[in-house]
């Protein structure tokens, strides 16, 4: 019986995620799971894998807190997001290019940006139409687990099958197959 009413209860998020997959344009491969609504927001280009799976909500991962997935791209940026990819209450934001390799895990809470989204000159900050903002890709290798509360800024690469700890600071790239923490994050092993 909790199953059925389990099942019931959640036809609202899947009409919602379903029409918010068509209007967005997404293109999504089979086996696509979310759980909760997931929030898309600009008209970027977004490709996802078979079988990911998108925790948006407290009730689908408490770790994020009462943080939902959030995917937001300028008009001309692309995230592309492999096969077997797990995100929970993550915020993705594309200005330019963010790339997630296949079998990666995203922890509750974490944020991936390409972009500094405001000047770092003063005198163009707050000027909206003429300010220069610095965006860079970012990608993330395959087989990657990034922990809980992390933030990933712009320009930075993380290598296949490595290992970022929970609320680490990736300011640069993470070579394949190592474990980095910390704010900044560095090397641990």
């Amino acid at each position: 019986m909790k199953k059925i009413l389990t099942a019931i209860a959640a036809i609202p998020d899947r009409l919602y995620n379903f029409f918010v997959l068509r209007y967005r344009k997404i293109r999504a491969g089979v086996g696509l799971t979310i759980h909760g609504r997931l929030r898309v927001y600009g008209h970027g280009t977004i490709v996802i894998g078979n079988d990911v799976m998108i925790n948006s909500g407290r009730s689908s991962n408490p770790i994020g807190g009462d943080a939902v997935t959030v995917l937001s791209l300028k008009n001309t940026a692309e995230l592309i997001i492999g096969d077997r990819v797990g995100i929970s209450n993550a915020a993705i934001v594309s200005h330019q290019r963010i790339v997630i390799g296949s079998r990666t895990i995203i922890g509750g809470g974490t944020k991936i940006y390409d972009t500094d989204f405001h000047s770092l000159d003063y005198r163009q900050r707050g000027d909206y139409e003429g300010e220069t903002v610095t965006t860079r890709p970012v990608t993330i290798g395959e087989d990657v687990f990034i922990g809980a509360h992390c933030i990933i800024l712009k320009g930075v690469t993380i290598g296949d099958r490595s290992i970022v700890g929970a609320g680490a600071v990736v300011t640069k790239d993470i070579p394949a197959d190592q474990v980095w923490a910390g704010n900044p994050a560095r090397r641990i092993r």
